[in-house]
């Protein structure tokens, strides 16, 4: 009998040399059925990311149309601001220009206001310092009373008129005056409004700027979210890649498990199984059932030996073992660490014993996995075996 020391060693070199084997690390046959539901729900949830990402890019682009629309009227408005303030600085101009002209006419009516004034106050002087001469001696040279009524006559329109244009051109300074007061007023009223325009078109402006800002901002979100869609429509495709080659590898286990009912089945007397058949079997399960209660270590091991005994698979129990892609603790390496530390428990040693007898408590079963919903088979524990 192989020493216990020099049968791990055994093992150990047997499974390392078997997970270096090509396509080691394949998912356990038996699970595949739990991975091509996780591959679908997977596909399922990138999908509905894809269309959540999708519904946000029309979300996004509703927002930023509307911005766009908001962008135009304030474009409108903005345009509108301008012309109006144009025209008011046009208004300005030219209101400047009507209070320069009334200044130069208030001055030039003040002017003659003031010659006229100076005159009439030289005429006056001259007829205060003189009137009592020359009148008197008018009256006195005049040679009938129509003369001297005719001078009296003279010399009242004199005054009448010097009245009249004085009150003239004061009425005309007046009138200069109101009309540069008025000029003045609406030169104000002017600049109130070029100020108020001013302040709208700065509002304007700024609105504008801060919409634009927030187009491109969206811009830069709607890409973003695009480039996830990319990114989610490359994992999607990548995944119905994936589910379609486990969806093959599925109807593959089903293929080899009704094979394996109809195909010729060695008796266990015809089967010798040595100490390191033992070790490996009770190693195994412990890493696929350590957990379980004795009947799934059981059920397990028979599965194993099932094999062993169906002309579907190898005729060894290291064979079995260590088909590619069929247990997945061969293919994580757990197994091996398992067979470097012994970890197998005595209760996964009698498994194996019972399962190499020839007990089985799962009939022909060749499979086994976690359930899943529409898997139908014999239920041990946290497996169904089929």
């Amino acid at each position: 009998m192989i020493k216990k020391g020099r049968r791990r060693l055994i093992a150990g070199v047997i499974a390392l040399v078997m997970l270096t084997a090509p396509e080691a690390g394949v998912s356990a046959t038996s699970d595949t059925r739990k991975q091509l539901e996780d591959a679908k729900e997977e596909r399922e949830a990138t999908q509905n990311q894809k269309e959540a990402q999708e519904q946000n890019i029309s979300n996004l682009e509703d927002v930023q149309s509307g911005l766009q629309g908001e962008l135009s009227t304030l474009n409108s408005q903005l345009a509108e601001v301008s012309n109006s303030l144009e025209q008011i600085e046009n208004n300005i101009i030219a209101k400047k220009e009507e209070i320069e002209t009334a200044q130069a006419e208030l001055a030039d009516a003040k002017a003659t206001e003031e010659r006229q004034y100076l005159c009439l106050k030289k005429r006056i002087q001259y007829s205060y310092e003189k009137s009592s001469n020359s009148y008197l001696e008018a009256v006195l040279s005049a040679k009938s009373l129509g003369e001297v009524l005719n001078m009296t006559e003279y010399f009242s329109q004199m005054a009448a008129y010097d009245q009249k244009m004085l009150a003239a051109y004061k009425a005309a300074r007046e009138a200069v005056e109101e009309k540069e007061a008025k000029l003045e007023a609406d030169m104000d009223q002017l600049e109130d409004m070029q100020a108020s325009a001013q302040a709208e078109h700065e509002r304007f402006s700024g609105l504008i700027s801060q919409t634009q800002g927030n187009i491109a901002a969206y811009s830069d979100q709607i890409a973003s979210a695009e480039a996830q869609v990319e990114v989610l429509e490359a994992q999607i495709a990548a995944q119905d890649e994936n589910i379609a080659a486990l969806q093959k590898k599925l109807e593959e286990e089903i293929r080899k498990s009704r094979l394996a009912a109809q195909s010729s089945w060695r008796d266990i007397s015809e089967v010798s199984f040595s100490e390191d058949d033992r070790y490996l079997l009770a190693n195994l399960i412990y890493c696929e059932a350590g957990g379980e209660p004795y009947e799934g270590q059981v059920a397990v091991g028979a599965v194993v030996i099932n094999r062993v005994l169906s002309s579907v698979f190898p005729n060894t129990v290291s064979g079995v073992i260590y088909q590619s892609g069929q247990f997945e603790p061969v293919s994580t390496g757990r197994l091996a660490l398992a067979l470097a530390e012994n970890r197998a428990t005595d209760s996964c040693y009698r498994a194996a014993d019972e399962a190499m007898s020839g007990v089985t408590n799962v009939g022909n079963c060749v499979f086994f996995r976690t359930p899943i919903p529409g898997l139908e088979g014999i239920n041990i524990g946290g497996h169904v075996f089929y």
